[in-house]
């Protein structure tokens, strides 16, 4: 079962402590720092940070994709190219590339989509801060709607149609890359 982002985000809190965190101490004690980081309190690296942590929790999910888009290839189209005489890099370009195109089109627009709903992870973390610096447009409408002082729910609603419009011109993007590879390949 996947582990709620939530969850992640606060135990991460504690793995990147700099008055004792597992990261800062394995850190000290290589001796590649003198002094601890605060991974999460820099404004200069706790975007990278998030990212990080981002990556390392849907790594493996993405590789599941890849995985099941390289069983899709043919395994007797290897055959009869080595037997052709291929080499390696020619079945890379010449077979495995093209047949993967669409796989790969869909797991980018997948992972970058999934990369833009980072709201429970960001907010466990770093709240949007320091000074802003890991504020994405999931945190700027939640703190604009419902954490300032005073809400403004028509600023708010206008990125939330902002951020769904962009939303749309993705899946739009990735049906017509889809389509266009779907289309490369039947006529190949």
């Amino acid at each position: 079962m996947v582990t709620t982002t939530a969850i992640i985000g606060v135990v991460m809190q504690f793995v990147f402590d700099p008055a004792g965190g597992p990261v800062n101490i394995f850190l000290l004690d290589a001796g590649l720092v003198n002094r601890p980081v605060n991974f999460l309190g820099d404004s200069s690296t706790a975007i990278y940070t998030v990212m990080e942590v981002h990556v390392w929790k849907w790594f493996g999910v993405t590789m599941i994709y890849w995985l099941a888009a390289l069983q899709t290839v043919n395994h007797e189209l290897y055959e009869a190219a080595r037997v052709d005489g291929a080499s390696s890099s020619q079945i890379l370009r010449q077979i495995t590339l093209p047949i993967l195109k669409p796989f790969a089109l869909i797991i980018g627009v997948l992972t970058f989509i999934d990369t833009m709903e980072v709201f429970d992870l960001i907010l466990t973390m770093t709240g949007g801060g320091p000074f802003f610096s890991t504020e994405v447009i999931d945190v700027f409408i939640y703190r604009q709607a419902f954490a300032a002082t005073i809400p403004r729910l028509g600023y708010a609603s206008a990125a939330a149609v902002a951020f769904g419009l962009l939303t749309i011109v993705l899946a739009a993007v990735q049906f017509i890359a889809v389509r266009n590879a779907g289309n490369d390949r039947r006529g190949s």
